[in-house]
């Protein structure tokens, strides 16, 4: 098509445009005028009707009365509706009139706020189950759990595991009730009625599995609490035992890698504030973000309450990021929760590093400090498969003594191994990619001690 057939298109496009919005113009124009119109009739006719009335023809007036009604005029029938309110406006121009109707809201219950409490008064239960075991947890409309309650489950077998009826009770009251030690198979679980709440699910199929499977379980971040909601002081209680085993010969100074090495460092809430501006100007590659830990007294899952903080802070100055997780898990089943908790926190995240278990002592009282060398190796073994499950690299973080004493690095090594070993080079004679080689650095745009390490993995 040549330019000048363009352009006669396009004015011919533009004309129709035109002649399509002065006809709604004048139609628009059109129907306001016969509005107007027909309210000065009706004014009219209403003075014509007192005038004839008067004059002896009220027969005749009542007739052209049902007469204009029939074409759309009110004449001066007062059961007819009014086109003005009683300020002279149009009725339905006053697009805010609803907020002057005593009907249009419930002055005791607005519709929201009783949207709202019939969601927190509604139960539901999701369970699921591990190995022999169920977790239920009491939801309320909102997919919250229930606190404060101390909700009443039974559990009746069905088939094969045909029982009579158990009840478990909810006795601290968080919302979230565990029965362990059960046997495979289908089982119906009835959650009890609870005065001043509505139970939508009176029974609820459930399968208990017979092994333990590395997969990830979807309803975690029920289980998962902030700092706020624990104490902090009894439950963050790690200790570097990589500190113990240094001969002097420590470098602090940040180390300038050769060839495809990379240097970084680890961060958890106990770095506070990070400039990572500053960080990544002076010479970081990567850093290991803590995104959470188990609590080395109750067991409970905690988040970093600085992990989004420093994950987004890292990740908008070009800083490669990888995170890892203080374990304080006791069994296999434990480490399945804390991995289904690190990926559900990391959903929204690409890592570009591993995904890391950390484990080293809470100071001598933690609840996992006392696991022997096979136990311990199996939880982390459970933590990297379920993690790799899910598409994510895993690895495993210890000092040279634990590696040498408290795991079976044999049965660890599909996974990447981090080392802490506080000397200029390590003694440590096993395979690893990361070295942790202090925890006495200091890096710009960081307040106090930082951990720094050297990473071989080539990216």
């Amino acid at each position: 098509m040549d330019s000048k057939v363009k352009r006669r298109a396009v004015l011919l496009a533009l004309s129709v445009l035109i002649l399509a919005a002065v006809t709604v113009v004048a139609v628009n124009q059109g129907k306001t005028a016969s509005l107007w119109n027909a309210v000065g009739e009706e004014q009219s006719g209403a003075a014509q009707a007192g005038v004839a009335g008067q004059n002896g023809t009220g027969e005749q007036s009542g007739q052209s009365g049902a007469t204009a009604q029939a074409g759309g005029s009110t004449q001066a029938d007062t059961s007819a509706p009014s086109k003005l309110d009683e300020n002279g406006m149009i009725i339905g121009s006053d697009l805010s009139a609803f907020q002057y109707d005593e009907t249009f809201f419930d002055p005791e219950k607005p519709g929201y706020l009783a949207m709202l409490e019939k969601q927190s008064s509604t139960l539901t239960m999701m369970a699921t189950s591990v190995e022999k075991d169920l977790r239920i947890l009491i939801l309320d409309g909102s997919g919250r759990t229930v606190k404060g309650q101390s909700f009443y489950v039974t559990l009746s077998g069905t088939g094969e595991t045909a029982e009579p009826d158990e009840g478990y009770k909810d006795l601290d009251q968080d919302g979230i009730i565990y029965i362990g030690g059960l046997k495979a198979g289908d089982y119906a679980l009835t959650l009890q009625p609870m005065e001043g709440y509505e139970v939508t699910d009176a029974a609820l199929d459930v399968k208990v599995k017979d092994k333990l499977e590395y997969r990830i379980i979807d309803n975690i971040s029920a289980l998962i609490k902030t700092e706020d909601e624990i104490d902090a002081a009894k439950e963050d209680t790690g200790v570097k035992d990589a500190g113990t085993d240094i001969d002097g010969t420590e470098e602090t100074a940040l180390k300038i890698p050769d060839g495809t090495a990379r240097v970084g460092i680890d961060v958890s809430k106990w770095n506070g504030e990070i400039d990572w501006a500053k960080v990544k100007n002076a010479g970081v590659d990567f850093a290991i973000i803590r995104c959470g830990y188990r609590g080395s007294s109750s067991g409970v899952l905690v988040e970093d309450p600085y992990f989004i903080k420093n994950i987004e802070g890292a990740k908008a100055n070009g800083i490669s990021i990888g995170v890892y997780f203080f374990t304080q898990a006791t069994n296999e089943v434990e480490a399945v929760e804390e991995a289904s908790m690190v990926i559900s926190l990391c959903r929204d995240y690409n890592l570009d590093y591993p995904v890391f278990i950390d484990t080293e002592g809470a100071g001598g009282n933690g609840r996992a400090d006392g696991l022997g060398v096979r136990e311990r190796t199996a939880v982390c073994r459970a933590f990297c498969e379920t993690i790799e499950s899910a598409g994510r690299k895993a690895g495993v973080y210890a000092s040279r003594n634990w590696w040498y004493h408290n795991l079976t690095a044999s049965e660890l090594s599909d996974y990447v191994t981090w080392l802490a070993e506080y000397r200029s080079d390590p003694l440590y004679t096993g395979k690893y990619q990361i070295w942790q080689y202090t925890s006495n650095g200091s890096i710009d745009g960081m307040k106090g001690r930082v951990d720094l390490n050297i990473s071989y993995l080539g990216y």
